[in-house]
């Protein structure tokens, strides 16, 4: 359970790996200090900002935003570090607020290894500081403890760093703003909405906050919810409202372009402290791989206007499977800003053209003759070279996504991998619990081959929906439109597939994210229980009963469903005591202790009102204690149900059998076209997947 902290109060951390996740209502620096029992500073060393980000056991964020992670490992801190304080403070610049009580109140969660939030702070009643100390870790009796501390300066950073005990605070907090002036830690813009385009903008947009991860695509759920300006400002419409939508201008003439993720890291001319993980410090997108002992790159010597060479990994982790996760999120991300910044300047393009043809035929006298002729041509050629310079960037940013896209994709691991890739022949048994799972692909219709993998964070804090029904719903594309570039594991009609198809593309998306879920999970440490009242999902769970997942065939009817969710309920009761009072070995012999995939065909049919009241406390309560919801149905059929049902669909993340353009992005507000993850038509990997999982289950 999440801790919601007060000022003053502490709360225990029992994990030595955690997270710090902040979210502001705008870009914010982060930053840590490492202090003595006291919580003096030694020095300038002692605190990790954007212009050194790495200390023993700490990595902070080298940039501005509004959404923030800092990494500690509390075991690899020093011994005489007793006291972790966590500080956030405004960037100068115009345009962004001078203190906290201007905007929104920021919070600050601490999660474990496993993206679960243990504390969660709430930073309220600050005014007109400009720096705060926003929680504190600490060192007491040998365990560390969190404590929210909220303690704000309105001299800023300097004052803050002073009151620590830090010799020549001001010259550090000179450094740090200096850091982020030179977009060693870049904030991250949002683009303006489509409306801000009207008027031809005279500089840069504010800079505004980032969105969460994608879904809770709506989302980002936690997803961790996964930017690209140039060196340079642009002249002229299109480089001002590309601006205006948080893309890069085009740059002046001879200046190289920065392709640099300002979300992710980049490495300076300084070597990089000391990192508490053994894995390498990851480089960044823009710096590319450095050639070791004097070699030459295969095509020659780089210069700065060479394009960055992609590196899979690319990003901040303590893993390389962490690193490629953050890293797949920057590619989300940088896709978004490109074809948003696209999208406005075309749209400004177009209210220009407008605004110039309205005024040629403004004034009756001179609608015609040749003067009228040259005003309208002379708009129209503006008006394509604006669009042709938009479209010029985007293909620029979308050439160096898809050679990213083309070395990080054979990288990833089974968890995150299509069921194309090598990595799932021969598989071998997991034996960590992964961080994420993949449970697709999405792209954008200016960008239809490249494909963007939809991760979700494990454990499953938001069940699964996958809708079964016809496409004339509220809401859904055109039915006519192309359904299926990629093959989907089944034969689909040329047209849109007809009810039937759809149900059972449905059950085999449900019986690839149960295998998914089996084989990327340690031996015993993951099982699936399926509902199933009507009996029509027998032929789609045929591997999972032929491999021995299931020992049999769901029990149709009502007491199939009672009984299956009498079980589960009595799991959840029974977990959740004994986590209250970490009383583990209480638990009744007969508990199996993996967790659980519930998968419910057909729903509601078959369901009572107390089913209905099961099945939401376990889409509330289950996550949190390994028992985990993954609906298929109908939405349609299910609303004749009445507003009992609503919330559970609203509260779980809704997927397709087929490609659908149904997930909104809340940061920019794109539609994104969702692929379900099928193996190809004709193979056998699910299957065979399902089988390893089983053999390994067997012999546990």
């Amino acid at each position: 359970m999440t801790a919601e902290l007060v000022r003053g109060q502490n709360h225990p951390l029992d994990p030595t790996r955690v997270e710090i996740r902040v979210a502001a209502g705008g870009p914010v620096i982060a930053g840590v200090t490492l202090g003595d029992a006291d919580g003096r500073l030694a020095g300038p060393e002692a605190v990790a900002h954007p212009g050194a980000p790495r200390r023993t056991g700490i990595e902070v964020p080298r940039q501005a935003a509004a959404g923030q992670r800092i990494a500690v490992d509390l075991d690899a801190l020093p011994e005489a570090v007793h006291r972790v304080g966590v500080l956030l403070a405004l960037p100068g610049g115009s345009g962004a607020p001078a203190t906290f009580g201007a905007a929104a109140a920021p919070s600050v969660a601490v999660t474990g290894p496993d993206g679960i939030a243990l504390a969660r702070y709430t930073l309220t009643g600050l005014g007109p500081e400009s720096a705060v100390v926003a929680v504190e870790l600490y060192r007491r009796q040998g365990a560390w403890k969190v404590r929210a501390v909220g303690q704000g300066y309105e001299g800023g950073l300097p004052a803050m760093l002073r009151d620590q005990g830090l010799p020549r605070a001001a010259d550090l907090a000179a450094e740090i703003e200096q850091a982020v002036g030179l977009g060693q830690a870049r904030s991250v813009p949002a683009p303006a909405p489509v409306s801000a385009a009207r008027a031809e903008p005279s500089g840069a947009a504010p800079d505004a906050p980032p969105a969460g991860d994608l879904p809770s695509p709506a989302h980002r759920t936690e997803t961790d919810a996964l930017s690209a300006p140039a060196h340079g400002t642009g002249t002229g419409p299109a480089a001002a409202a590309a601006s205006e939508a948080g893309a890069p201008p085009d740059p002046p003439a001879g200046a190289p372009v920065n392709y640099r993720h300002p979300r992710r890291h980049t490495t300076t001319s300084a070597p990089p402290d000391p990192a508490p993980s053994p894995a390498p410090p990851p480089s960044a997108p823009g710096d590319g791989p450095a050639p070791t002992d004097g070699a030459t790159p295969p095509n020659g010597p780089a210069t700065a206007d060479d394009p960055p060479v992609p590196l899979a990994g690319d990003a901040v982790g303590w893993s390389m499977e962490e690193r490629l996760y953050h890293q797949v999120w920057g590619m989300f991300e940088d896709l978004a800003r490109s074809v948003a910044a696209y999208r406005s300047a075309a749209d400004f393009a177009r209210t220009r053209l407008e605004e110039e043809l309205d005024e040629a035929l403004a004034d009756p006298r001179s609608r015609l003759g040749t003067a009228a002729d040259a005003a309208r041509a002379t708009a129209r050629d503006r008006h394509a070279t604006l669009l042709a310079r938009a479209r010029t960037a985007l293909d620029r940013d979308l050439g160096q996504l898809v050679a990213e896209s083309e070395v990080v994709e054979p990288a990833l691991p089974p968890a995150l991998a299509r069921w194309e890739s090598p990595v799932w022949q021969g598989r071998h048994a997991s034996r960590e619990r992964p961080m994420a799972l993949r449970l697709g692909d999405l792209h954008l219709p200016e960008a239809p081959d490249l494909q963007i993998p939809l991760l979700v964070r494990l454990p499953l804090e938001r069940g699964l929906w996958i809708d079964s029904g016809p496409f004339a719903q509220a809401g859904r594309p055109d039915p006519e439109r192309e359904v299926g570039r990629r093959e989907l594991g089944s034969a689909l009609t040329d047209g849109p597939p007809d009810e039937a198809t759809l149900r059972r593309l449905s059950m085999e998306v449900a019986v690839a994210i149960a295998a998914r879920l089996l084989a990327v999970h340690p031996p015993g440490g993951f099982a699936v229980q399926v509902i199933d009242p009507a009996g029509g999902a027998a032929p789609a769970l045929a591997p999972l009963v032929e491999s021995g997942v299931l020992p049999a065939l769901p029990v149709p009817g009502a007491p199939g469903v009672a009984s299956v969710l009498d079980d589960l309920t009595r799991r959840v009761e029974l977990m959740q005591m004994a986590v209250r009072h970490r009383a583990a070995d209480a638990l009744p012999p007969d508990l199996d202790p993996a967790a659980q995939l519930l998968i419910v065909h057909d729903f509601p049919s078959g369901f009572d009102d107390r089913a209905l009241t099961r099945l939401r406390y376990l889409a509330d309560e289950g996550p949190a204690v390994g028992v985990h919801l993954l609906v298929v149905a109908d939405r349609a059929g299910a609303r004749e149900h009445g507003p009992v049902l609503d919330p559970l669909w609203r509260s779980l993340l809704r997927i397709t059998p087929v490609p659908d353009a149904h997930l909104a992005d809340p940061w920019v507000g794109h539609a994104w076209t969702y692929e379900p993850l099928l193996a190809p038509r004709g193979s056998q990997v699910v299957r065979r997947t399902l089988e390893r999982a089983a053999a390994a289950r067997r012999l546990t």
